[in-house]
């Protein structure tokens, strides 16, 4: 997940305020060992944004506080709804010129990743417009020098992953920290 600012919710009595805001990301988390050598690719090359690799699904919103247990209880229909299935991550790809950015494909998968996507917008807390239609993909640079992208992109040309996703994972980033794991929601119930 990159980047966003919201009001902490941290106060000595707990209880949000009204108004309080979250940031809040939803993503499939790469595993090991593809998940950390991702990562390390994309520090190497020198990504401020450098975060555990992962396939967005939902990308930096800010939501109520006040509507956390309703987004809880969406994604939960949502993953209950959906079942595990194959992801492919095989070569690279860039959005270059429009955007700076590396990525590894997304090869299989494509479509039960753009389903997830599109049921979890679907919760009016969570819809939002989006700037570019949504790519499943791993990000591996952003906003790096050019030869920084270029490397990456060549270096991970021959990548190739496959394993099962049965899960995806909410994120929270209160502005004051990195984005930390919030729940899991386990597909197929």
């Amino acid at each position: 997940m990159a980047g966003g600012v919201a009001r902490s919710v941290d106060r000595r009595d707990g209880a949000p305020r009204a108004g309080d805001t979250i940031q809040i990301g939803i993503a499939v988390d790469i595993p090991e060992p593809w998940g950390g050598m991702l990562t390390r690719r994309r520090v190497e090359a020198g990504d401020p944004q450098a975060v555990p690799a992962h396939v967005t699904l939902l990308g930096p919103t800010e939501i109520p506080v006040a509507a956390l247990p309703a987004v809880e209880e969406h994604l939960a229909r949502v993953a209950g709804a959906h079942l595990p299935f194959t992801l492919h991550l095989r070569g690279t790809g860039t959005f270059r010129p429009v955007t700076q950015v590396v990525f590894v494909a997304v090869a299989a998968g494509i479509s039960e990743c753009e389903l997830l996507a599109a049921a979890i917008n679907a919760a009016p807390e969570l819809h939002r417009e989006a700037r570019f239609p949504y790519h499943p993909h791993v990000t591996v640079a952003q906003d790096v020098a050019p030869e920084a992208l270029d490397r990456a992109y060549e270096d991970l040309a021959d990548f190739s992953a496959m394993f099962e996703v049965d899960s995806f994972t909410l994120f929270s980033h209160s502005g004051e920290t990195r984005w930390q794991p919030r729940r899991d929601f386990r597909l197929g119930g």
